[in-house]
């Protein structure tokens, strides 16, 4: 029997994030589920929804400084 994490996550729903693939590209958490986290990309709801592992993200503090510069 599988155990299911629920409070494995670091960003709570509706946490705006960065991805390390674009971190110009500003995303919203929309979901999380088995470690996996379900992005909005912001301002253009009409977008496909992404996903990614807690390891490709962008801590938010550290974003601040950087993905706003480049």
């Amino acid at each position: 029997m599988k155990e299911t994490l629920n409070n494995d996550n670091r960003y709570p729903k509706g946490s705006f994030i960065h991805a390390k693939e674009n971190p110009q590209l500003q995303l919203v958490i929309d979901d999380y589920k088995q470690r996996i986290y379900y992005c909005g990309v912001v301002g253009h709801p009409e977008r496909k929804q992404l996903v990614y592992f807690d390891r490709e993200l962008i801590d938010p503090s550290v974003c601040l400084n950087h993905c706003l510069a480049h």
